[in-house]
């Protein structure tokens, strides 16, 4: 991620989110209007997993999905925040937002991140998660998106397009946003990504993703992701 753009993306936040908010609504029609308080625009960010289910595992450390989904989420939160974006997150701890772990606990968990996004009544909503392929060799981040709500694919580009340039750093070649019939994408009818931060798989990913340095250029590359996606609906 080159740091010029970085500085001129949030130039273009701090002082024209006023601006931008009306673009937003002029393109998501009327019902997303709620989804700005005081000039903020409103953002869910979703740690995956959590409580037992634990999502993949590092195939070195076996660092938990769910740890490091949450750990990201949060400096996500606070990347967005600082930007001047009111951010909601689904879960907040280590634990899953099911009541009991038992029988049908998947789907409660699900079903509970599907109310807390529907209260938010966010303008974008941001998944976070890590990958797993049986060759180690899949190395990068991956960000996936609803083809069937307006806006998505644009989304998950301007996001991916920033994480391609962070793992390029480490020499990895740049991967495809795909789409995908995903529980948490089709909660809203707004512009909704899963971007899967790298591979557990990989060695080489997972080194990178335990570490403190790594999360925040990650979140760091979202948000900016987040700011291309708007001043270029904005123009």
């Amino acid at each position: 991620m080159k740091k010029s753009y970085l500085a001129v993306s949030l130039a273009v936040i701090f002082c024209f989110m006023a601006a931008v908010g009306l673009c937003v609504r002029a393109l998501f029609g009327a019902e997303a209007v709620s989804a700005f308080d005081e000039g903020g625009m409103r953002i869910v960010v979703d740690a995956g997993h959590g409580g037992i289910d634990g999502g993949v595992v590092g195939r070195e450390t076996g660092v938990k999905e769910s740890d490091l989904n949450l750990s990201i989420a949060y400096r996500l939160q606070d990347v967005l925040t600082d930007m001047g974006f009111e951010v909601t997150m689904t879960r907040k701890t280590e634990a899953g937002l099911y009541d009991a772990a038992t029988k049908g606990f998947k789907k409660r968990d699900m079903q509970k991140r599907r109310e807390i996004i529907t209260a938010a009544d966010p303008a974008l909503v941001i998944s976070v998660h890590q990958n797993f392929y049986p060759s180690k060799k899949s190395r990068g981040a991956q960000v996936f998106y609803n083809d069937k709500t307006e806006g998505g694919a644009l989304f998950a580009g301007a996001v991916q397009a920033q994480l391609n340039d962070l793992y390029a750093e480490k020499g990895v070649k740049g991967r495809k946003i795909t789409a995908g019939e995903f529980y948490v994408l089709e909660c809203v009818d707004r512009p909704s990504i899963i971007v899967e931060c790298g591979f557990l798989s990989s060695p080489l990913d997972e080194e990178l993703l335990r570490s403190e340095q790594w999360q925040e250029k990650l979140a760091q590359s979202i948000g900016a992701g987040v700011v291309a996606y708007l001043a270029g609906n904005a123009t």
